[in-house]
């Protein structure tokens, strides 16, 4: 898998080094984390690795397009390696779990505003927002 990570590092003109190499393995593993998450993740295999260092890996992966920093609204910034295929996203009201949602099946509709303004337009964000199925369930139990 690491090769992967190098040829796509390499597609976008970015040199492979072990701190980029391990937030992508961090996001690819663990989706939808928050940054101190990927700190943790990424020291968890590479103890020198700094907090800034991980800060400009996330920056300069997110320019190049090979990874997603999303932010829902009240929440904190969360970033996934899940990219180039405008899904969307359903959170949690009560914790805060992210998951994928897929566009709608076949063509991606949510790229066709009724009123584009001129605009091109490239990309669509939904956020669903409800109460996920442990929420629900510790809910119920209480």
């Amino acid at each position: 898998m690491a090769s992967d990570f190098e040829a796509q590092l390499r597609a976008v003109s970015l040199r492979v080094t072990k701190p980029r190499l391990a937030v992508l393995a961090a996001l690819r593993d663990h989706p939808h984390v928050d940054t101190d998450t990927v700190i943790a993740l990424v020291r968890a295999g590479h103890p020198t690795v700094s907090q800034q260092a991980v800060y400009d890996v996330l920056r300069a992966l997110t320019d190049a397009g090979l990874v997603r920093r999303i932010q829902p609204a009240r929440a904190t910034a969360r970033y996934e390696a899940r990219v180039g295929d405008n899904h969307h996203h359903v959170v949690c009201r009560v914790c805060g779990a992210i998951a994928d949602v897929d566009c709608v099946v076949g063509e991606a509709p949510c790229l066709t505003a009724a009123d584009d303004h001129g605009f091109v337009v490239d990309e669509a964000e939904v956020v669903y927002w409800g109460t996920c199925p442990d929420c629900t369930t510790a809910r119920i139990s209480q």
